[in-house]
């Protein structure tokens, strides 16, 4: 025991001889900070660095699933490259590097941008210049005091500096259609200070319902495009929305708002089918499919007369649907397509003709239409056999153990 408390002692003692070592050490470097004795001043802002997202570092591909769904993917590059810059400006981007220039900076503690601090490494302070990087968190806009403030052991110094808004950015919304008067909600970033929503290559503008930063609603214009993008223009300029969105009001309707279109009706083989107020995508109302346990059939509608004919003007097919119970596999089928308006089984159907449908929820299916082929099998040949088309419909290929089920599909067109 004694042995033991002899060497807690020692221990006690050379941790105490560290720490106070170690505070000495700080008192010390503390004491001879660099940097002039002065109120500090700030002279310019210069531009260190900044990132640059366009072709030259990123590639962004619209790709397409096996159902069609359209993806925007920005590929990035692996061998990213710096663009440098050396140039006064009075305006920054977040995550972009620059240079505070000035006199007695060098014993800087603290530098913020509209009131919140940013991070600076030490290493990187003279008594003439401060290297630091404009947080992700700073906040933006009109209501901001736009400030740039360095506070050193000697006073603080303010500057007139802007932080740019990013860009509008869409991560979600309620339909990539429309037609004119409806409401679509975006969900995203940087929608507080939008000022107007204009459709891409036009003056349609949309009406700004209601807005917060991550969550903006508008109402969409009469247009007579077929899709487009938006343009936003916001506190920073203007900025397009990566989303293409479909003006269903210029498209060959089968079912929209509602109700079936261009003497288009309900051609299924179960009941309850046809126009049903249950749920509605758009609207209050939508198309009803009834697929009965174990059953192998098609549920879908009819243009007996005057049918739809081929043209290459059209380029998708589109679609909402709500799923059933579980998830389930379709088939889509037409009387002109490979297969006909039959029971075609899965493994003897191409890519472009499976809509796999999730449970519960509805999904948005956008399938571009052509002759597939084994480097491209997602393009679904409507008009394979001949023209004009009647029929389309979805078979689902019952298998014991099925459950009832029940599909709802809503704004079913063609595109241009």
């Amino acid at each position: 025991m004694k042995t033991l408390n002899l060497r807690s002692k020692k221990l006690y003692w050379v941790l105490s001889a560290l720490m106070v070592f170690g505070f000495a050490s700080c008192k010390k470097e503390s004491a001879n900070i660099v940097g002039g004795k002065g109120a500090p001043v700030i002279t310019r802002v210069r531009t260190v660095t900044k990132s640059q997202v366009d072709s030259m570092l990123t590639i962004t591909t619209i790709t397409y699933d096996s159902q069609g769904v359209a993806t925007t993917v920005t590929s990035p590059n692996y061998n990213p490259q710096v663009i440098k810059f050396d140039s006064t400006t009075t305006t920054g981007k977040k995550q972009n590097l620059y240079a505070i220039i000035g006199q007695n900076l060098g014993s800087v503690v603290s530098v913020k941008f509209n009131g919140v601090s940013a991070y600076f490494n030490a290493a990187l302070v003279s008594d003439n210049s401060i290297i630091v990087g404009i947080p992700q968190d700073i906040p933006t806009g009109p209501d901001q005091p736009n400030k740039l403030v360095v506070t050193t052991l000697h006073g603080s110094v303010s500057y007139d500096f802007t932080v740019l808004t990013p860009p509008p950015t869409i991560s979600k919304v309620s339909d990539y259609n429309f037609v004119a008067g409806s409401e679509i909600t975006l969900t995203g970033v940087s929608f507080a200070t939008v000022t107007a929503v204009t459709i891409n290559g036009t003056t349609d503008a949309a009406t700004i319902v209601s807005k917060v930063d991550t969550q903006m609603v508008i109402k969409m214009p009469a247009s007579t495009i077929n899709r487009a993008n938006l343009i936003f223009t916001y506190a920073s300029g203007q900025a397009a929305s990566t989303q293409e969105f479909v003006d269903l009001d210029n498209a060959y309707q089968i079912f929209v708002n509602n109700d079936f279109k261009n003497s288009w009706g309900d051609n299924s083989w179960s009941h309850p089918s046809g126009v049903s107020t249950t749920t509605a995508h758009m609207g209050t109302a939508s198309i009803v499919a009834t697929y009965p346990a174990g059953a192998w059939q098609i549920e879908g509608w009819a243009n007996w007369y005057p049918s739809i004919d081929y043209s290459a003007d059209y380029k998708y097919l589109t679609f909402w649907v709500k799923g059933g119970t579980v998830t389930h596999t379709l088939v889509l089928v037409g009387d002109q397509m490979a297969g006909g308006y039959g029971q075609v089984q899965n493994q003897y159907a191409y890519a472009a003709q499976l809509v796999t449908v999730p449970a519960k929820v509805w999904t948005y299916f956008k399938i571009p239409l052509g002759a597939p082929s084994s480097s491209n099998p997602n393009l679904l040949n409507f008009w394979k056999n001949g023209t004009p088309a009647k029929q389309l419909g979805f078979f689902l290929q019952g298998q014991n153990g099925d459950v009832n089920e029940t599909m709802y599909f809503d704004e079913v067109a063609f595109i241009k």
